[in-house]
């Protein structure tokens, strides 16, 4: 089958938005799985439930409420543009805020559960040596937990691949600014051009597989560690 001539701006906008958000949520979930895992406090269950929402909620719910608040007048958008003078809504920025939020549970799980099974004694052990905290997550904890870490970023970059409702609610339908893969396929199939709708699917899905297959398999030969 030939390739369909079509506009690639949306493929490379979507790799673009879920990179980004990859590293935000690692560099944001990786001290809240963190805390999840060790902490004693009563509201732990209670950040777990909230982590956990974007699995539950529907995606134009959640967008809903994400675009009130990226609005310039909302509680995360009004002081941005009171800084910046530009709004977050319809925007790439807005779109990787929103992303993150949608994401968070399937990067916060892995880790969390990663970390749960390295436990405290191979850390005390670390202390005992006088590692500080610090060395001791770096040195001990981060590659003990290495099998979350990868399902984390895979899992992470898969979900916000596939995004729709969140991306079309709080980023709208803008060419080259916030028009991704999904909302593509279906403008796509909208206009009846099914020909390129199926071949970007066909496309997304390939790739979901592969990436996913790859995992499982990385993840078989890694070691375990439990404490």
């Amino acid at each position: 089958m030939s390739i369909p001539e079509m506009d690639w701006t949306p493929l490379w906008l979507t790799m673009q938005l879920a990179g980004v958000t990859v590293v935000v949520l690692l560099l944001v979930g990786t001290p809240m799985a963190w805390w999840l895992a060790f902490t004693r406090s009563r509201f732990r269950t209670l950040v777990e439930a909230i982590v956990a929402l974007p699995i539950v909620l529907p995606p134009t719910v959640l967008g809903f409420y994400l675009l009130v608040a990226l609005g310039p007048h909302g509680l995360i958008g009004g002081p941005w543009k009171d800084l910046t003078g530009s709004a977050l809504s319809f925007t790439f920025t807005g779109l990787v805020i929103a992303s993150t939020f949608y994401s968070l549970p399937f990067v916060v799980q892995p880790l969390h559960g990663a970390f749960e099974a390295v436990g405290k004694k191979p850390l005390e052990a670390a202390w005992s040596l006088g590692a500080s905290r610090l060395d001791a997550f770096f040195t001990v904890a981060s590659p003990m937990a290495v099998r979350g870490y990868l399902s984390a970023v895979v899992l992470g970059f898969a979900h916000t691949l596939g995004e729709f409702g969140v991306v079309l609610m709080v980023g709208g339908n803008i060419p080259g600014v916030t028009k991704v893969l999904s909302i593509a396929i279906y403008d796509h199939v909208e206009v009846l051009e099914y020909t390129q709708a199926h071949f970007l699917s066909a496309m997304l899905l390939a790739f979901s597989f592969l990436i996913l297959a790859i995992v499982y398999t990385v993840n078989r030969r890694l070691p375990i560690h439990v404490s």
